[in-house]
């Protein structure tokens, strides 16, 4: 799975198709990281949140995880534009599952549209090395896309939505998954517990504060 063709045109895509909208999803639990002194982004992608974060918690070390060297280049960049304390920032390019990140160290883990990527197999052993990289109090803020429960023409649209997406970023990307994976139980399994979710976008958004401990 690689990123690398898309990098140089991932953020205009995003404000072409959905405008604010992810950006709205990644950041709706953003205050629940005050006072997390170290913040581990999984799939950092263009930096989006990363920017968001550093410019709220100056004093936070901030550690960002990509597979593609082109986007972790481009949230290096928007990084720096915008962190009060860039030297508190940490760049990593490395795949996950394969990357082991050191146990039990991070307050807070953030993975905004990332986790859909997976197929589930693969899905459980990401879910499983990010949950031991964090303490056992520590927070997990996820964004994804989803598809509504209820019948009707909300999950219709979702449902065509996913397609649509799947079928551009399978070959685009070497993206392995072919639907959305809800993590919920893998998390649960890791000792994380739901303690907000708002959704957006009729069903097709949602923002999720998960707390361990």
């Amino acid at each position: 799975m690689s990123f690398d063709r898309l990098a140089p045109h991932y953020t205009w895509m995003e404000r072409a198709l959905a405008g604010p909208r992810l950006q709205r999803c990644r950041t709706t639990w953003l205050e629940e990281l005050a006072g997390c002194r170290r913040l581990l982004i999984a799939g950092v992608g263009h930096g989006h949140f990363l920017a968001a974060c550093a410019r709220r918690f100056p004093t936070a070390e901030i550690t960002s995880v990509d597979a593609s060297a082109p986007m972790l280049a481009a949230a290096r960049v928007r990084a720096r534009r915008s962190a009060p304390n860039f030297s508190r920032l940490e760049f990593i390019h490395a795949s996950l599952p394969a990357w082991q990140p050191p146990a039990a160290q991070f307050d807070a883990i953030a993975t905004h549209f990332f986790l859909d990527c997976f197929a589930p197999e693969e899905l459980a052993r990401v879910v499983l090395t990010l949950a031991r990289a964090a303490r056992p109090s520590a927070k997990w803020l996820l964004s994804d896309f989803a598809v509504p429960e209820e019948r009707g023409w909300a999950r219709q649209r979702a449902r065509a939505i996913h397609a649509t997406m799947y079928a551009f970023f399978r070959p685009i990307a070497g993206v392995q998954a072919r639907r959305v994976t809800p993590p919920d139980e893998l998390l649960r399994g890791q000792g994380f517990a739901l303690a907000r979710r708002q959704t957006s976008e009729w069903g097709l958004l949602h923002a999720d504060l998960w707390t361990r401990g």
